[in-house]
């Protein structure tokens, strides 16, 4: 089995690459998110790979980061959902947005990913919404920041679809008191920021 590539991107193109590692190079599948952030033919890369054998061909999935590559794995543990759907998911929108929206239960965003129905991203929700919950928690324990689905999270989420940047929402946010109700708070927000 292969846990990861470093070597040389010799081509790339949306949703592959090929990595000269020594002489032998290898066809890498790998999510629009990671082949956007790839580098430039002749570059250097490494790549955490997933190794998926089938009866007909033995298939590479690479992933830029350990997150995304964690998440994909978490996808291929849902009912009908294969390495080729988990991809496509994870080329639908970032591995951090995406745990963001399982752990929020946000079954219209995850819809909106191209060959993703309503059944899917139920299930998806169903089976995977704790667990992103659980990481989200860890996660913001560690970094400071608010959990997935909280109060705050989706505050931050909402004004930085507005334009704000990240970090001064959260700061307008920190102001705010925890007991204001999610619509109340966005409300003060803007409020604060047209001052």
């Amino acid at each position: 089995m292969i846990g990861a590539l470093r070597g040389v991107v010799e081509s790339k193109s949306p949703g592959q690459v090929l990595v000269d590692v020594g002489g032998v190079v290898y066809e890498v599948a790998v999510s629009l998110q990671s082949y956007a952030r790839l580098p430039a033919p002749g570059e250097r890369v490494r790549l955490d790979v997933v190794t998926h054998l089938r009866e007909d061909a033995l298939v590479l999935f690479g992933f830029l980061d350990g997150e995304e590559k964690e998440t994909f794995n978490w996808l291929r543990t849902v009912s009908g959902v294969g390495p080729r759907l988990a991809l496509n998911i994870l080329s639908g929108m970032p591995a951090r947005d995406l745990r963001s929206a399982l752990a929020a239960g946000d079954v219209d965003r995850l819809c909106r990913v191209p060959g993703v129905g309503k059944k899917t991203s139920e299930r998806l929700v169903l089976e995977l919404r704790e667990r992103s919950r659980e990481y989200a928690a860890a996660s913001a324990a560690t970094n400071g920041e608010p959990p997935a689905g909280s109060r705050d999270a989706e505050a931050i989420s909402a004004l930085v679809n507005l334009g704000y940047r990240r970090g001064e929402a959260e700061r307008v946010l920190r102001g705010i008191a925890p007991d204001v109700r999610l619509e109340d708070a966005i409300r003060e927000a803007l409020r604060r920021f047209a001052r």
